[in-house]
């Protein structure tokens, strides 16, 4: 990636040119032919400050030219004496092709407390780590992005999603995936996780899955997930990377058990296709895989199932 990378940098076309935002507390942009010859990244313009830090993890390019993306957002001072904070998720949006921003507000909170004797590290409870993508009809953008905070039975990957009408005015137009139903606000609601914590995040011992990267797979025509996982002692240590699949987001319950995929230490697993058109969000059989804005492989999409000796497992005692 051309500049420091600590969550998901969404990619979109601008011009002909493939754009990539990488975010370290603060959104950069950079653009190219391809994702192999970038420019050096240059800081985009927020018409507000208000919700800084923040990490653009993700984008999507209206028909019309206008580019909608969303952000997580740190708030400081949360637990004092500590640096513990509790994310939440804005939307912004551009008429410049991401140069510049204006902010739309935060559009995803939790509503349970925050928890400052909380022993990860990091979160005292949140949303964030997040992806967003529209549904195979484009009636719906749907947010996959990870609840660290409340009951155990609460946290992990969750979603949400919006109607893409209401894309200009997004506060207050999400809505929480729970019981079965997509009825709880986005600001507050309940949440019920398509992949749960094993452990709670409030724990020195936390273990879930977290920070899920989608895109839309059109050799599988399915939605591809990966997925970190954190386990199982203080510090946020990494455990491995995860792969589900699922045809509709409209089905939360349609994703497949997660696997293993690879066992590096870095953070934030993403797909960027290599085809003209190909981004973060769509790709083909073959693809590029970053972990941490590196990428030292290809990936190779088969419709073909891998005989059983050949099928990543997860580790004994890992229940997903």
């Amino acid at each position: 990636m051309p500049s420091r990378v600590d969550s998901n940098s969404p990619a979109f076309w601008h011009d002909g040119e493939l754009t990539v935002l990488n975010s370290w507390g603060f959104p950069a942009l950079s653009r190219g032919p391809d994702q192999f010859q970038q420019q050096l990244a240059d800081p985009i313009e927020l018409d507000d400050q208000e919700h800084l830090p923040l990490w653009i993890e993700a984008v999507w390019k209206d028909p019309d030219g206008v580019l909608y993306g969303w952000y997580h957002h740190e708030p400081q001072n949360l637990c004092p004496g500590t640096t513990l904070t509790a994310p939440r998720i804005g939307a912004v949006v551009s008429f410049d092709g991401g140069r510049t921003f204006r902010d739309l507000g935060i559009v995803l909170e939790s509503g349970d407390p925050v928890d400052c004797s909380a022993k990860n590290g990091f979160f005292a409870g949140g949303h964030g780590d997040f992806s967003v993508i529209p549904g195979r009809y484009r009636k719906h953008l749907y947010f996959l992005f990870t609840n660290y905070g409340g009951s155990r039975e609460s946290q992990g990957v969750v979603v949400a999603r919006m109607a893409i009408a209401d894309r200009n005015s997004p506060a207050g137009a999400v809505w929480k995936y729970y019981a079965g139903n997509w009825t709880e606000p986005g600001l507050g609601g309940r949440t019920t996780p398509i992949f749960p914590a094993q452990v709670n995040w409030q724990r020195p011992d936390a273990d879930s899955l977290w920070g899920p990267s989608v895109h839309w797979n059109t050799y599988l025509r399915s939605y591809v997930m990966l997925l970190n996982r954190s386990c199982c002692s203080p510090g946020w240590p990494q455990e491995g990377i995860y792969i589900s699949y699922n045809r509709d987001l409209g089905n939360p319950s349609g994703w497949t058990r997660p696997t293993a995929l690879l066992r590096p230490k870095g953070w934030y697993p993403q797909i960027l296709g290599t085809r003209p058109g190909d981004s973060d969000t769509r790709a083909g059989q073959t693809a590029r895989l970053y972990v941490n804005g590196v990428s030292e492989w290809t990936i190779w999409f088969n419709r073909t199932p891998l005989p059983p000796e050949e099928d990543p497992v997860p580790e004994p005692g890992f229940h997903w």
